[in-house]
């Protein structure tokens, strides 16, 4: 008996109605556009809304729950680093956005991940985004000059990159203590300009400590968590705000032309980088609610119920480069142009401003000395 295979997964493409290419997202218009031919298809809204999920539900996924990004989309990963990206052909892999090496992996069917509900478009372009990298560096000024050749549209890549956000009513218990300051009057002696000494009085302040303990309520809308292990989150944080509000629910046609990196921190993982970042805000909510000039917090205990969650895309341009073997990562803001990232330092530029500065010190020097 043949063994049947199994039929391989279509792919999606748009083609473009007046010359058959293949239409790429264009971030001016919103559109999807021929770089051939330049007739632009606008994306059809889908009518869908951009809806919370219930955390409890997914967060044991079902199959039904899962899909890939796009019809038959691929991934590939980065032997150098591990990042995993996904794409639609006729695009292909080249190199890692995260940090440079070659993909030399052979791509292969994405695997499926929990769906994404919404999308930022890119809205700025790649020479837009290649402008602000290039203002960037040029305020860099103990930058390496080989740096500036990094400006180019060809060495950013365009990658959606995977957030969840979390929405949870939060009921939090406290035990601490409000101080409460007061005042004493306190003599003391000391010497005056003519150097005798008299005696002076002055307030000295006390703090008298009483027990407090209560609760505080908050409501949590949207706490943003990268799900990103490929970027470090405070640079992603940098990049802030994004205009959720502008959010989209997702459709391929947005993919069409870029990339996207699929979820490393999974949902569970999210929530908990959710209440780091949600600690600090209740602790301020004691704070206010203990009173008094200080407080101290011994202990808090929060609850956190009606959790609801959103797996997102945001737009963001991606580059590295290597620099005396090292890597170094640049992310520009796919909506508004922000440029975070680093740079090395050349020794040779701080070398000649010490020397300019030992000369002027000199120079100076002589100037002033041989006037005495």
């Amino acid at each position: 008996m043949q063994q049947q295979t199994a039929p391989q997964p279509k792919v999606h493409r748009f083609r473009c109605p007046g010359c058959g290419a293949d239409l790429q997202f264009a971030p001016e218009g919103g559109n999807l556009t021929c770089p051939y031919c330049g007739r632009q298809e606008r994306i059809e809204p889908t009518g869908a809304s951009v809806e919370e999920r219930s955390y409890e539900q997914y967060l044991q996924a079902h199959p039904d729950q899962l899909g890939t990004l796009a019809e038959g989309a691929l991934e590939v990963a980065c032997q150098t680093c591990g990042a995993t990206v996904t794409f639609t052909p006729p695009m292909v892999a080249g190199e890692c956005d995260f940090c440079g090496s070659p993909l030399v992996a052979q791509p292969r069917s994405a695997d499926p991940v929990l769906a994404p509900e919404g999308v930022l478009p890119f809205s700025v372009t790649k020479e837009g985004a290649a402008g602000s990298l290039g203002k960037w560096i040029a305020s860099r000024w103990f930058a390496p000059n080989a740096l500036k050749k990094f400006a180019s549209p060809d060495e950013l890549g365009g990658v959606y990159i995977p957030f969840w956000t979390y929405d949870a009513y939060t009921a939090s218990r406290y035990e601490g203590q409000r101080g409460e300051h007061y005042y004493t009057t306190e003599q003391y002696t000391e010497r005056d300009a003519q150097g005798n000494e008299v005696r002076r009085t002055r307030q000295v302040q006390h703090t008298r400590w009483y027990p407090a303990s209560g609760s505080v309520e908050r409501w949590f809308d949207d706490i943003l968590v990268p799900a990103t292990k490929s970027l470090p989150p405070q640079r992603l944080t940098a990049l802030e705000p994004w205009d959720l509000q502008r959010l989209t629910a997702y459709d391929p046609a947005y993919l069409s032309g870029y990339k996207a990196q699929r979820y490393q921190v999974s949902l569970a993982e999210g929530f908990e980088l959710a209440k780091q970042a949600a600690a600090p805000v209740i602790e301020g909510d004691v704070r206010r609610d203990i009173g008094g000039d200080e407080q101290r917090v011994s202990n808090i205990s929060t609850n956190y119920s009606a959790v609801t969650f959103k797996h997102l895309l945001l737009p963001v341009y991606v580059g590295a480069y290597r620099f005396q073997d090292k890597v170094y990562q640049i992310v520009v803001n796919g909506r508004t142009g922000e440029v975070q990232g680093e740079r090395p330092y050349s020794f040779w530029k701080i070398a000649l401003l010490v020397l300019a500065i030992l000369f002027a010190v000199i120079l100076l020097a002589l100037v002033f000395g041989g006037r005495r």
